[in-house]
């Protein structure tokens, strides 16, 4: 085939795709004409909102039991789980080779005593003898230190009694408050280790506790709730979520600790909730819900209404016939609207349906949206 023809060839070809191209563009949709759009008029409203934190339950009093004297266990006297008693008994250590310890003090302690009350007659006696010039001063001068030294023996066992007793009282370990107590670490003949073997857990459980960490910016609002003292009563102001669910009690602002921490700039604060039907247990998590201390009005839209392109966010103001793009700074999102921050004003109208549809400029016809 020569080039001539070839070259023919390809510019029929071109001539068929330019007449295809024209026909689709003869033959597409109708000329694109107004869009249909619903519109809203702006307003200042109130806006109260919860801001959220996530949050750890946490037990107000939680201590772990360790031994005090070494030995056996010899009685676990709870069901795991139970609710306890302060000064209620929950375990017993062998107490033999301490109990053995206190009754020689205590025999000791009776010897001392002994002398003691011996050192005390004869230096009586001696006194009485120096005064008729019947014994030699040295012989008095004896038996004062040895009177001096009987006293000081019998402090001396003294002391040794009240510490092998504080070993004995050791040997029965007994619930420092009232709470719940957790699964044993050990069981009957375990052998134990004083301030190493841990033996169980209590936790107090009414009041809990959650604590959250909240941002330096966020101090004065707390504080400000913090000084109300007696006022500050469990409201709606503090609302615990747990796996979705509110809890049905509300809680109260307990403190602010006591310093900011530099690498983050953030304060951890503790809030105490009720908790009568021992639904909380120490750490759990869920988020808390803090009513947001808002000032005055703000402007809230639709969220359906807004846009966004590489991050940033718009919305279509409309003039009665057509539209035009306007940059907006969101705040906090309130159930299906959004607090607008900055970029509208009151009595400004905005497309809020049909907005998938609009373009810079493009015209509209307006229905008042419901």
């Amino acid at each position: 085939m020569s080039v001539n023809k070839i070259y023919i060839f390809f510019v029929f070809g071109l001539l068929l795709i330019a007449a295809g191209c024209g026909s689709n563009n003869q033959q597409g949709g109708p000329a694109r004409g107004p869009v249909a759009v619903t519109v809203e008029e702006v307003n200042y409203t109130i806006a109260p909102f919860y801001e959220e934190y996530p949050a750890t339950v946490k037990a107000l009093q939680e201590v772990e039991l360790r031994p005090q004297v070494s030995g056996y266990i010899t009685g676990i006297f709870f069901k795991e789980g139970d609710k306890v008693k302060k000064g209620q008994k929950l375990y017993t250590i062998d107490q033999q080779q301490s109990q053995a310890a206190y009754s020689q003090a205590l025999a000791n302690l009776a010897v001392q005593e002994a002398n003691l009350d011996k050192a005390k007659k004869d230096f009586e006696r001696y006194k009485e003898l120096e005064k008729d010039d019947a014994i030699a001063k040295q012989q008095v001068d004896y038996a004062e230190s040895a009177y001096t030294s009987a006293k000081q023996l019998v402090e001396a066992a003294k002391a040794t009694v009240n510490s092998v007793q504080t070993n004995v009282r050791y040997s029965t370990i007994v619930a420092p408050f009232d709470g719940t107590i957790g699964i044993s670490a050990v069981k009957l003949g375990a052998s134990v280790t004083p301030g190493q073997t841990l033996l169980n857990t209590i936790s107090s459980d009414d009041p809990m506790a959650v604590d959250v960490v909240i941002d330096q910016s966020k101090i004065s609002g707390f504080s400000q709730i913090l000084a109300k003292g007696s006022d500050n009563a469990a409201d709606s102001a503090f609302r615990l979520v747990l796996d979705k669910s509110l809890y049905p009690h509300f809680g109260k602002l307990s403190f602010i600790d006591r310093a900011v921490d530099p690498q983050t700039g953030t304060i951890k604060i503790r809030v105490e909730l009720p908790n009568p039907e021992h639904m909380l247990r120490p750490g759990m998590s869920g988020s808390l819900q803090v009513l947001s201390n808002v000032s005055g009005k703000s402007i809230t839209i639709p969220f359906k209404a807004v846009t966004e392109q590489l991050g940033e966010f718009f919305v279509y103001v409309s003039d009665g016939s057509k539209v035009s793009q306007r940059r907006v700074k969101l705040g906090k999102q309130i159930g299906s609207n959004v607090i607008v921050a900055d970029g509208l004003k009151q009595g400004e109208v905005i497309a809020v349906e049909g907005v998938q549809n609009l373009r810079e400029g493009a015209a509209i016809t307006v229905a008042t949206a419901k």
